[in-house]
């Protein structure tokens, strides 16, 4: 399943809107469920700590917040919430194995769109979002299908959940591989790690490709820049004509008008947001070697103001041998300006 460069130029306007789900496989649900009075014996713990501190009732109101283990959304949708004893939070969804959310001393750093359905009806817009074992078009559905199947809960602690995407007949269909995905989540003292690790069960080799389609939150388009190693470095700017290879000159990117680029060689992006005072280091130390910056500018249904695509990818595709594997890390790091 190689995907050239050249080729994504030329079919680039499907490349970055989420296309809707086809019908999901069943999920084999964990074990791990929430108990209501374990928690209740988290909070009590997470509120004698505060007022330990002189926190008072508003920690015990972060307490009761930072409740942790397997929940259920509104639609039906089934999501495990991490925290920590600083009250730092992540909500990871089974449906798409996603990322929807991780706060930090309150602020929110993960963007999910206004226009996202959280029922399981389509891909969840937003989030840390899978692209496997495909990204943009190509011989499969758009993106591959990793993001609208449901992943098994393996483990989970108050701070990590590690989560499974094997084979099933809806992937057999259209990709008939032997493969093993297993996806974990931390939540660290001073960042969030995630670990896409990819296992060949076979003996046939298979190539693919991985991306988490990261959308992060922005107070104003206006507020926001990305460093990072792009100057002098070739990007695909597919918004010109049927795409066309450029050369970046600026140290720090701006967004001023609709964005769909592919930087080759760039996976060092910080964030800077001068409305929230606030920085967020996209730190990718193992497999993903490139970085996309999408934006639908001006599209208010979107709410193309309050967030930015800056995601982490392997676009070159990777040939994984019979009972070999892949890792691909990437952290976020929060900070101030």
């Amino acid at each position: 399943m190689k995907l050239s460069l050249a080729l994504l130029a030329s079919a680039f306007a499907a490349s970055s809107a989420f296309s809707p789900a086809a019908t999901t496989v069943s999920i084999s649900r964990s074990s791990t469920s929430l108990n209501a009075s374990r928690n209740r014996d988290k909070v009590a713990s997470r509120s004698k700590w505060a007022e330990s501190r002189g926190y008072g009732t508003v920690a015990e109101a972060a307490a009761e917040a930072a409740a942790t283990g397997l929940m259920t959304n509104d639609d039906g949708l089934e999501y495990v919430r991490l925290a920590n004893e600083a009250g730092d939070t992540s909500d990871i969804y089974l449906f798409g194995g996603v990322v929807t959310s991780y706060k930090v001393g309150g602020q929110e750093f993960i963007a999910v769109r206004p226009d996202a359905k959280m029922d399981g009806s389509k891909p969840i817009s937003g989030g840390l979002s899978h692209c496997w074992p495909q990204f943009g078009p190509g011989e499969i559905q758009q993106h591959g299908f990793a993001r609208n199947v449901n992943w098994t809960v393996k483990s989970m602690t108050d701070t990590t959940v590690e989560l499974e995407m094997a084979p099933s007949d809806y992937t057999k269909e259209m990709w008939d591989k032997e493969f093993l995905c297993t996806f974990t989540v931390a939540l660290e003292d001073d960042k969030l790690s995630t670990k896409m690790f990819v296992e060949n069960k076979g003996e046939e080799s298979f190539d693919f490709q991985a991306a988490l389609h990261s959308y992060f939150t922005v107070s104003a388009l206006d507020n926001f820049s990305i460093a990072g190693s792009f100057a002098g470095k070739e990007f695909l700017n597919k918004m010109v004509g049927e795409g066309e290879m450029q050369t970046e000159d600026r140290e720090e990117i701006t967004i001023s008008e609709e964005y769909d680029r592919v930087y080759m060689g760039v996976n060092d992006p910080v964030l800077k947001d001068t409305g929230s005072g606030k920085s967020l280091a996209v730190m990718n130390t193992a497999g993903y070697e490139d970085t996309v910056l999408w934006n639908p500018y001006g599209d208010e249904g979107m709410g193309y103001n309050n967030f930015v695509c800056v995601e982490s990818v392997k676009f070159d595709p990777v040939t994984l041998e019979g009972g070999s594997t892949w890792t691909g890390d990437m952290a976020l790091k929060a900070g101030d300006l």
